[in-house]
């Protein structure tokens, strides 16, 4: 481990978020810079012929490789405890990644059933069809992914909380299902962030995030990133990215770096309201159900507790009078957004089954648990009394 890294190593998250991996050019600004270029420079063809040989250790394009991008990339490993990072231009984008690096034909896939509709819907129309065979299960049953198994298995792919309605997998349990058979174990850390959750620490070999949503914070800029050690990321992956080109621009990287800055005091100010919000709705009458791991109604709210330190910003609520009366709150709402996007300081809201999950088909959404009456929130950091009185007046 470097100097670096074993320093970063034993900082809080706050302090890694801030100085984590800092790269200061010869002007020493204090600020992150931004390093707005396609390509680097050489001082002669030896030179240049020694980066592209690797024998010399050069920025040479930034399709691959640039200053902000690693300054992101290695901030964000800090973070997860990983040991690389690879940034990519999207969430999903780095899933793909994942997939491309590590399946081939003949493979076999176990994957939660509670996955973002566009997840899934990459695993059924594009991944699948390259030969390799997809088995969904609940995510919340170890039993299931257990049985799922197969001697070709080579991938576990999960989120934990899922999306939308924040079911939690035993990330330990799964980890060890995936190495008894050399199976990789990929967790999307979304909705938790290092900040409320690590899953390397508990075994996972990558965690995939959309920076989009909690890392930046404001809804600003599209991107994503892969985490694990240095020979599954830092090498495999980062060669397919050099291949495939799916990278993040530098200027993205650095509102995702700016993001980091804030990442920790955010999360915990999103939970704080997402609770008296989830509290609130579920002594609603018009409620039938809430879902959210902070409230101990949760079937898995001790599991939360053992691998998460908060409990995030995502609230969903299932309205007892269906899809009429969710549309009636949703167009209600004057304060809260009505956007798919989440992770933002603005509350947002949206009807997954209509939106977010609605390419996956009726089959998949009932498989899933996405009703026609569940409601999805993205808590924000307004004044949580404000956005009581903005869903009130929607839910009557």
């Amino acid at each position: 481990m470097s100097d670096d890294k074993a320093k970063s190593a034993r900082w809080g998250v706050s302090t890694q978020g801030i100085r984590a991996h800092a790269v200061q050019s010869e002007f020493a600004e204090h600020s992150p810079a931004i390093f707005a270029t396609s390509s680097f420079t050489f001082d002669s063809a030896e030179q240049a012929a020694a980066a592209f040989d690797e024998r010399e250790d050069r920025y040479i394009y930034s399709r691959f490789d640039n200053p902000t991008v690693h300054a992101f990339e290695q901030r964000l490993a800090a973070l997860e405890g990983a040991e690389s990072g690879v940034a990519t231009a999207s969430g999903m984008a780095a899933i793909l990644s994942v997939c491309q690096t590590f399946l081939k034909q003949g493979d076999h896939v176990v994957a939660a059933s509670g996955l973002f509709g566009s997840t899934i819907g990459l695993l059924n129309n594009y991944v699948a069809k390259f030969g390799i065979e997809i088995s969904y299960v609940a995510p919340a049953d170890t039993a299931a992914w257990a049985t799922a198994m197969q001697p070709n298995t080579r991938l576990l792919l999960c989120e934990s909380p899922t999306n939308p309605l924040t079911e939690i997998v035993d990330i330990a349990a799964l980890a060890d299902l995936a190495h008894a058979q050399d199976a990789l174990l990929v967790v999307d850390n979304c909705f938790c962030t290092p900040a409320l959750q690590r899953p390397i620490e508990m075994g996972a070999d990558i965690v995939v995030h959309s920076a989009t949503k909690f890392l930046d914070g404001q809804g600003r800029c599209i991107g994503g990133a892969v985490l694990g050690n240095a020979d599954l990321v830092g090498k495999q992956v980062y060669a397919y990215m050099r291949s495939a080109g799916p990278c993040m621009s530098p200027f993205n990287a650095w509102v995702f770096l700016k993001g980091l800055e804030t990442l920790e005091l955010r999360m915990q100010a999103h939970a704080q309201r997402a609770l008296q919000i989830a509290q609130w709705l579920q002594a609603h009458a018009a409620v039938g159900r809430v879902f959210y791991t902070g409230l101990e109604s949760h079937p898995q709210h001790a599991l939360a507790c053992k691998q998460q330190s908060g409990h995030g910003a995502i609230v969903a609520f299932e309205l007892r009078a269906g899809q009429e009366a969710a549309f009636a709150l949703i167009n209600a709402c004057e304060l809260v957004s009505i956007t798919a996007n989440l992770g933002d300081a603005r509350t947002t809201i949206t009807h997954p089954a209509t939106t977010t999950h609605h390419r996956i088909g009726p089959q998949a959404r009932a498989r899933a648990g996405i009703g026609d009456g569940l409601v999805r929130l993205s808590v924000g950091l307004e004044n949580v009394e404000d956005l009581i009185a903005d869903l009130e007046r929607g839910l009557g």
